[in-house]
């Protein structure tokens, strides 16, 4: 798959949201999200330290320079406040089966934003972009046990296609908008 190349990443609108491109300003921000305990219950088992938290800045933005797509920091519209973050990524996962190339979508919000909709939100616009510049096929990885992820992958169109066990932990593997 060749990525669209941009110069910087677009900033999406939706309703309620704005989605920009992460910068250093951005990392407070990133590490209040990543070194929380209820956050990251599911993505990895484990909060994050601000090291860690700063290297997933860092990779974000680097997303975007060397494949033209990224992850975005996610803020409501009225307030400026920050809830999380979404988008595409390819972190060459050691799992079967692989993702290749596909660019793969995650999410991830503050538990204050979390059932109030803002995660179809953001991926819905995330996905609209992606249909666009990249093409239609996106690829995601949940935790078994996250029951709301998975109902809000489904709701965005993702359908389950494969089991995986990734750093020794089960993994459900779906896809939006193509076969495997």
């Amino acid at each position: 798959m060749s990525a669209a190349r941009l110069d910087a990443a677009p900033v999406l609108e939706t309703q309620r949201l704005r989605l920009h491109a992460h910068s250093l300003a951005d990392f407070e921000d990133s590490a209040s999200l990543w070194t929380d305990p209820e956050v990251t219950r599911f993505i990895g088992g484990r909060p994050s330290t601000p090291e860690e938290v700063w290297a997933r800045v860092m990779r974000y933005i680097g997303h975007w320079a060397a494949l033209g797509f990224g992850y975005w920091a996610v803020r409501e519209w009225d307030s400026g406040r920050f809830i999380g973050e979404v988008g595409l990524a390819n972190f060459k996962r050691e799992l079967e089966p692989a993702f290749g190339d596909i660019p793969e979508i995650g999410w991830a919000l503050r538990p204050f934003a979390q059932g109030r909709g803002y995660a179809s939100e953001a991926i819905g616009a995330v996905t609209a972009w992606s249909d666009a510049a990249l093409g239609p096929r996106t690829v995601c990885m949940i935790a078994p046990d996250n029951a709301a992820s998975i109902r809000t992958a489904q709701r965005c169109g993702y359908r389950p296609y494969a089991e995986a066990v990734y750093r020794g932990e089960p993994a459900r593997l779906f896809e939006r908008g193509g076969g495997s």
